[in-house]
């Protein structure tokens, strides 16, 4: 807004420009004002109005007063309470009733502070991701999920239970069960805490949201040991990447059995030799290729560095060969779970989930 004083001598100088022949539109152009905002600061205080207009304009088909009751008292009825207006217009006119537009019924509902959720169900709720969470060495974060195992029974499956390192990708624990129970995931953390020599408020486990993973028993394990239990949303399987990717790497690899499971112990079998590959053979593309107890012990800072420095050598023997920089052997100091944003400026040495 241009105060008084500036508003006085910009008339003055228009004024003055007037009285030289100038041309008052070319004259409140340059200065950048309108014609007929000068004429309203020529005005005397007292008879300036605020010339902004508040438009309120009222439809002349506008639905009256008992239009308005009707449809709102047609709307509470004992069969349209549950309905949405979207619902109840079409069944309205199958009656050969029209009482106004679906648009029309919303607005009134909304006035009237009746625009809520009308069916049966819970309404609908707006679920928070999962806290992010980092790791920054063996044992601070693990994760764990449930698989399905075919049987040769059609419909009967057995369940694979598997919980996970995120920092070194090492399966710290397993077993297969002939059913899905919080009881069996909390056996099975009871052994790995022992195995690990896990300490009270120590790890955090993720898992996604399924039952086993909120049973009682568990939750009242995890309490127990000190374990800080932490759940994905429901039907994101998004939120708890690593086991997903780890369920993935198992069920496509080449040993996969392509007929299903007779029993169980052929199943416990199977999958006590996959951990075995998995940890202790399999070089992790996430993890700079190197196995997950590599990583898990911490031989892999000695591996990577030996491999820099062979690849350094290689430079230094051929440099014509390199247009780049080596390739990164870097050792990777933080593992990230359901960060809040991409962080772009974070150092190479964070990773992904990729198997």
């Amino acid at each position: 807004m241009i105060a008084l004083p500036e508003r006085r001598q910009l008339l003055e100088w228009i004024g003055l420009a007037v009285a030289e022949g100038a041309r008052l539109n070319k004259a409140c152009g340059i200065v950048g004002l309108s014609p007929r905002t000068l004429q309203r600061w020529r005005q005397p205080e007292e008879l300036r109005e605020d010339g902004r207009v508040n438009r309120a304009f009222t439809p002349s088909h506008k639905l009256s007063e008992a239009e308005r009751e009707e449809v709102i008292a047609t709307v509470n009825r004992e069969e349209f309470k549950q309905l949405t207006p979207h619902q109840i217009v079409p069944r309205l006119a199958e009656r050969g009733e029209y009482l106004a537009s679906e648009s029309t019924i919303y607005r009134i509902l909304k006035a009237e502070n009746l625009l809520a959720h009308r069916h049966a169900c819970r309404a609908p709720r707006q679920v928070s991701k999962p806290k992010a969470l980092v790791a920054t060495g063996p044992n601070q974060l693990y994760s764990w999920d449930i698989t399905y195992l075919a049987t040769t029974v059609k419909g009967l499956f057995f369940y694979l239970y598997l919980f996970m390192d995120i920092f070194s990708r090492k399966i710290v624990g397993w077993q297969v069960y002939a059913e899905e129970s919080s009881a069996y995931a909390a056996d099975v953390i009871k052994d790995i805490c022992q195995l690990e020599c896990i300490d009270r408020d120590q790890v955090i486990l993720h898992s996604d949201n399924g039952s086993p993973m909120k049973g009682a028993t568990l939750l009242a394990t995890l309490q127990q040991l000190g374990i800080l239990p932490s759940l994905s949303r429901p039907s994101v399987s998004n939120d708890n990447p690593y086991s997903e990717a780890l369920f993935k790497t198992l069920k496509y690899r080449p040993e996969y059995p392509l007929q299903p499971f007779s029993e169980l112990g052929e199943a416990r079998t199977w999958v006590a030799d996959f951990v075995a590959w998995y940890n202790f053979e399999h070089r992790h593309s996430s993890i700079r290729f190197v196995t997950p107890v590599q990583r898990h012990n911490g031989q892999d800072i000695e591996i990577l560095s030996q491999r820099k420095a062979t690849y350094q050598a290689a430079k230094m023997a051929n440099p014509a060969r390199w247009s780049k920089d080596i390739r990164n052997w870097e050792w990777q100091a933080e593992v990230y779970l359901n960060p809040d944003k991409p962080n772009t400026t974070l150092s190479k040495n964070t990773t992904n989930c990729v198997h």
